[in-house]
């Protein structure tokens, strides 16, 4: 059965959406693989099978590449995740199925935890020959098995999902709800996306809504499906609700839009118009960077600048802002997803708090 599967026989890809509880949309969606025909059909079983008999690599590349098949027909502006386990991230197999698909932008490979890392630093090659490509790498279940501090604070993730055992009843456990604030400030501070996994109820949404947390799947979202599934009309609903009431606080009312550059050399076309003095340098996935105004010359020397999420409190962000050495310069603001939504320049976020916002 083994041999079988690895040829690819009954082994096939599911994708359950990943939603922006901000918005209340699909901005990505999880590979997981199903075993079919078969009398045992659990992954987790079949995975540690083939790990046991020397086949691990094999099978999770075979997996890798029923996953990855569809991806040509992903929808816009959503990404993909894959999982693969750390113990078989330098294998040949493995390697292959990355170098075959060449540009992996819009791809996130998830390092599940299975197993202990004895080496943190055996797998830096291979991160670093996956981020260069254009993935990012995410931590998954974070919260349970060895998904630790460590973990977390070796491999720099750039996306940590939130176990099932962190979000299960996490709208009636004070100290649950703590635990995820707690690591979706530490996701924040390292510019990470958390994602709470394995929503069931619509209390366990309303509930990780209420803490900010940025993205979610669950079968109270969407189960699993054949590419690409939409949410359910009662999550979408409400979803909705909580951004209508969302919009109405924070620092929306002082957001202020400027043009956004990718490369620190176009900031100066920008400044050809007479009417821009500020430029806000991008990475490639709208995650702002840093404010370049138009007295920095020549090229500038580009410090990262604060970004608050755009949801914050005034009072919040200006106790926050003045902590800096040169607490003058212009919040970038971000939606729960970390892209740039406009920046609040601190002449207007203090008279906004002078007069009672």
């Amino acid at each position: 059965m083994l041999e079988s599967a690895i040829d690819g026989a009954g082994v096939s890809a599911v994708y359950q959406p990943i939603v922006d509880l901000a918005r209340g949309v699909v901005v990505g969606y999880e590979a997981l693989t199903r075993f079919e025909g078969y009398p045992v059909s659990n992954p987790e079983l079949w995975f540690g099978a083939a790990g046991r008999h020397g086949r691990g690599a094999d099978l999770q590349a075979t997996a890798l590449r029923k996953a990855l098949a569809e991806r040509g027909g992903l929808p816009r502006n959503c990404f993909l995740t894959v999982n693969v386990g750390p113990e078989v991230l330098d294998h040949p197999a493995i390697r292959k199925v990355w170098a075959d698909e060449g540009d992996l932008r819009g791809l996130v490979v998830e390092l599940t935890e299975h197993f202990a890392v004895d080496d943190y630093t055996a797998l830096e090659p291979d991160l670093n020959r996956l981020r260069a490509a254009g993935a990012l790498i995410a931590v998954d279940d974070a919260g349970s098995g060895y998904a630790g501090l460590t973990h977390l604070l070796t491999l720099r993730p750039s996306m940590i999902k939130l176990d099932r055992a962190l979000v299960q009843d996490v709208d009636q456990d004070e100290a649950k709800r703590a635990l995820v604030e707690m690591v979706g400030t530490f996701a924040g501070r390292i510019d990470a996306w958390l994602l709470a996994e394995g929503i069931e109820r619509a209390g366990e949404l309303e509930a990780l809504a209420a803490l900010q947390v940025p993205l979610a799947q669950g079968y109270h979202l969407s189960r699993p499906a054949g590419p690409w599934a939409p949410i359910t009309d009662e999550a979408g609903h409400l979803l909705t609700m909580q951004s209508v009431n969302r919009d109405r606080s924070g620092l929306r009312p002082l957001l202020e839009r400027s043009a956004t550059v990718t490369d620190v050399g176009d900031a100066y076309a920008a400044f050809a118009d007479p009417t821009v003095d500020l430029v806000v340098l991008c990475d490639d996935y709208q995650r702002p960077i840093a404010a370049i105004d138009d007295r920095t010359s020549p090229i500038p020397l580009v410090i990262p600048d604060m970004k608050v999420n755009v949801g914050t409190r005034p009072a919040d962000a200006a106790a926050r802002a003045v902590t800096r050495p040169d607490w003058t310069r212009p919040l970038l603001c971000t939606d729960d997803n970390g892209r740039y939504v406009g920046v609040v320049r601190m002449p207007r976020l203090i008279q906004a708090i002078s007069s009672g916002i």
